[in-house]
């Protein structure tokens, strides 16, 4: 009985180390991307996701947490949009891209109101050929009182 174990856990061992050195090998397997310069994700989410081999970054939608509290900025919608961009930018530079890599962006306001002040900010990030965007009213974020939520796709 203890050799048939043995052999299961030998088995079970094999199988496992297959699994992660097919995992390292594919270089078409999605990389999350991290860093201290945007605020940590609350859930089972990554930052951002480099999707090697596709030239590809999905960036997790950013609110205005502060990076090194994890507390939401005071302020109006552009004091809050500027950290939001400032969050987008940080992840964007921990894959080595920034904002003219961006292709597309989705921007999620509580108040529609505030559009225009919210674009006033947005617009400083991208100078130059801005991304395609879409522009939502929505109740709320999972931030308590974050008034602006934005995600972004960059491609290399």
């Amino acid at each position: 009985m203890k050799s048939i174990t043995g052999v299961v856990l030998l088995a079970l061992s094999l199988i496992t180390a297959a699994q992660t050195s097919a995992k390292e090998a594919n270089p078409k397997m999605p990389k999350a991307v991290h860093t201290d310069g945007a605020p940590p994700a609350k859930g089972p989410y990554s930052q951002g996701v480099d999707v090697q081999g596709s030239r590809i970054l999905f960036l997790s939608g950013q609110t205005a947490r502060d990076p090194k509290s994890g507390e939401l900025v005071s302020g109006d919608i552009a004091a809050q949009t500027e950290r939001v961009m400032e969050n987008l930018k940080a992840v964007l530079l921990a894959a080595g891209l920034d904002f003219s890599n961006v292709v597309r962006c989705t921007v999620f306001l509580t108040d529609m109101a505030e559009f225009a002040k919210m674009n006033e900010v947005y617009g400083r990030y991208f100078t130059a050929n801005p991304p395609a965007r879409t522009t939502v009213q929505i109740s709320a974020t999972p931030t308590k009182g974050a008034k602006v939520e934005i995600d972004a796709i960059a491609v290399r």
